[in-house]
């Protein structure tokens, strides 16, 4: 074994960790936002120092050996133990200039938060936001996001979540795609009816199911499993489709349908934060000015 294995640097860890996680030289270097060549080059360094293979060549990528796997434990134990520390280091300042990261879902950082997002700046402009859309959960222990918006009660440990409200959600169709089809005034109207459809996730059809309409994955002539797409296929006239009412209202193309007789389960919206955070002032306003701005926009 090298003599300086004694004084590795992180960066070669780090890199490592992300080809154990993404399988591959090219997924290491976007996850990292370095070049291919470069997580290479860290790869080869770890290897020289350590004395040994980390990985072997598959046809799917680079696979850890075995010796490989253990040092990947470790590293993902030092960066815990490193996260942990930056966690209660940035809970401890008390500036409010900086950046915190939010991560929401594609639909609600496409149409929701960018207006709360601009009221937010105007007040705390010394404050800047990173918004991270994703669909996936993001670590907020490793430090992906600093706040998570979800609509659902997030159970990972050693945060702290805020049920902020319950968001109405409605069926929608686009008035244009009505003026053609004609208004229906019963569920059994509305099942005669296009609907915009999921393409692998069956939430669609149980929701259906639960209201007492039948269909299966044919049914729907359009589908699509990214829902700020979704809407739009629902917007440009494709079929029925279900939304969140501060979005579907705030739209002078759509038109709710079947009120009271097609009723849809409100959408709960969460916060969420590491508990090292929350005592972190920046993050702090950021929590605040989001639970009420969530909270109003309900009650509009």
């Amino acid at each position: 074994m090298d003599k300086n294995v004694n004084a590795l640097d992180w960066t070669l860890l780090q890199s490592f960790s992300a080809v154990v996680e993404t399988g591959s030289l090219s997924g290491a270097a976007r996850k990292l936002g370095q070049s291919q060549p470069t997580i290479g080059r860290h790869v080869k360094q770890l290897e020289l120092a350590l004395g040994f293979d980390l990985f072997t060549r598959a046809p799917r990528g680079l696979v850890p050996t075995v010796a490989g796997l253990e040092i990947a434990d470790m590293t993902r134990d030092m960066q815990s133990a490193a996260t942990g520390v930056r966690l209660i280091a940035d809970g401890k300042a008390g500036n409010l200039s900086g950046t915190v990261r939010i991560t929401a879902s594609v639909v609600t950082s496409h149409f929701i938060l960018p207006r709360i997002i601009a009221d937010m700046r105007q007040t705390m402009p010394e404050i800047q936001i990173d918004l991270v859309p994703s669909d996936t959960t993001e670590n907020l222990i490793f430090r992906e996001a600093d706040i998570a918006v979800r609509m659902y009660r997030p159970t990972q440990l050693d945060v702290i979540t805020k049920h902020i409200c319950d968001q109405p959600m409605a069926v929608y169709a686009a008035k244009s795609y009505l003026d053609r089809i004609g208004r229906p005034e019963t569920l059994e109207d509305a099942a005669r009816l296009d609907f915009v459809g999921f393409d692998k996730s069956d939430l669609i059809i149980r929701v259906m199911t639960d209201l007492g309409l039948e269909a299966t994955r044919d049914f729907f002539a359009v589908r699509c499993d990214q829902q700020a797409v979704h809407w739009e296929l629902v917007r440009a006239g494709c079929g029925l489709g279900g939304a969140q009412t501060i979005i579907g209202d705030a739209d002078p193309t759509m038109e709710r349908i079947l009120e009271g007789k097609m009723q849809l389960q409100a959408l709960p919206i969460w916060l969420t934060a590491p508990q090292a955070l929350h005592s972190n002032p920046r993050i702090r306003a950021v929590w605040d000015y989001l639970s009420e701005a969530l909270a109003k926009q309900t009650e509009a």
